[in-house]
């Protein structure tokens, strides 16, 4: 049972009191931290909060509650937790929350300094800040989501049983600890080492330099950005005056890939190098249509349909071609069937 002295006893009462307010306040908070974080263009991995309760302050003052000359003094009434996915958003969460409050940097204490092996878990940036309109304060804590993690589970594995934990395990733990702190630092840099490698694909794709790109899922994304099939789906669509409806051409990736396509320049020259056999193969198709809306995805498809056929991929050619885009069914053996039929009649089949 906690037993409070009459100054304390004052102190809890004043949180009775403002425990509405606090609730109010909290809420308030929350919303303006989400906003400040997605005007920052910050992806964070959750937000958590809460307000503390009745037993915990209790507990707290029976401890030391002298310390305290009111409830201003006590600077977590209201608790927030930020957790970022990489260590670098750190700093811009704390600038992104020095911004939005004022912060008490005399009670503000940035923890991850700390060197000790089995401090990771508790590496964080504890901002205390003014609640707006109030004369309390609130704690902002921010950590990394594998932070997060580890001071859960070393907080559940090591505390909450009540028993002593042996060396040897607390051993284990801190060689965890270390570990996934390694692994907090890889996933960043990780994380960096890509955001290098996009740029310099762009400015390679922006360049022309294209034979000097792997093709890869990143790469080939990029040489997307350009539109390298706008100008014969253009053209494509001046047959019947057709709109262009646009839609993802990502699955082109491994159809280029399975054509042995290793760079981007390799994509390129196939691009410049079939695109009238695809130009033939939609005035086939449109001809005789009315058809007005056309998908983005007929240049390229064509286009790889003209080089399986001149290259004498014959059915399985297209059977894979069609699966790849369209996902495995019995209809594109059907589908591949109708264009080799077609094929009979195509200019460049009889060239």
């Amino acid at each position: 049972m906690v037993v409070l002295d009459a100054h304390s006893q004052m102190i809890l009462e004043e949180y009775r009191e403002n425990l509405p307010l606090f609730r109010e306040a909290e809420g308030k908070i929350v919303e303006s931290i989400k906003a400040q974080l997605n005007e920052a263009g910050i992806l964070v991995a959750g937000l958590e909060s809460r307000i503390k309760s009745e037993d915990s302050l209790a507990g707290k003052l029976e401890l030391k509650g002298h310390k305290y000359k009111s409830l201003a003094d006590i600077t977590d009434i209201i608790g927030v937790r930020v957790i970022t996915f990489y260590s670098a958003d750190l700093g811009k969460v704390a600038s992104a929350i020095d911004r939005l409050f004022e912060v008490d940097w005399e009670n503000s204490v940035d923890k991850r300094k700390l060197l000790n092996l089995d401090s990771f878990g508790y590496m964080s940036l504890h901002y205390v800040c003014r609640i707006p309109g109030l004369p309390y304060k609130a704690e902002v804590q921010m950590r990394t989501l594998l932070q997060h993690a580890w001071a859960n589970l070393n907080h559940d594995t090591g505390y909450k049983s009540g028993v002593e934990v042996p060396k040897e395990y607390i051993r284990s733990l801190n060689r965890l600890a270390g570990l996934l702190e390694l692994a907090d630092e890889e996933f960043g840099r990780i994380r960096s080492e890509l955001a290098d490698y996009r740029r310099r694909v762009q400015a390679l794709v922006a360049s022309g330099n294209l034979d000097d790109v792997p093709l890869d899922g990143e790469t080939f994304r990029s040489y997307l950005n350009v539109g390298p099939f706008d100008r014969l789906n253009k053209r494509i669509a001046s047959i019947n005056q057709a709109e262009i409806q646009e839609v993802p051409l990502m699955p082109f990736l491994q159809v280029f890939k399975g054509l042995r396509c290793n760079t981007l320049g390799d994509v390129a020259r196939l691009v410049k190098e079939y695109s009238e056999h695809a130009y033939q193969i939609a005035c086939y198709q449109m001809g005789l249509t009315d058809l007005d809306i056309i998908s983005s995805s007929i240049g390229p498809q064509n286009l790889c349909i003209a080089i399986l056929l001149k290259n004498g991929a014959g059915k399985h050619g297209l059977r894979y071609l069609f699966d790849a885009l369209n996902g495995e069914s019995e209809g594109n053996d059907m589908l591949a069937d109708m264009i080799i039929e077609q094929a009979k009649d195509l200019p460049f089949m009889n060239q």
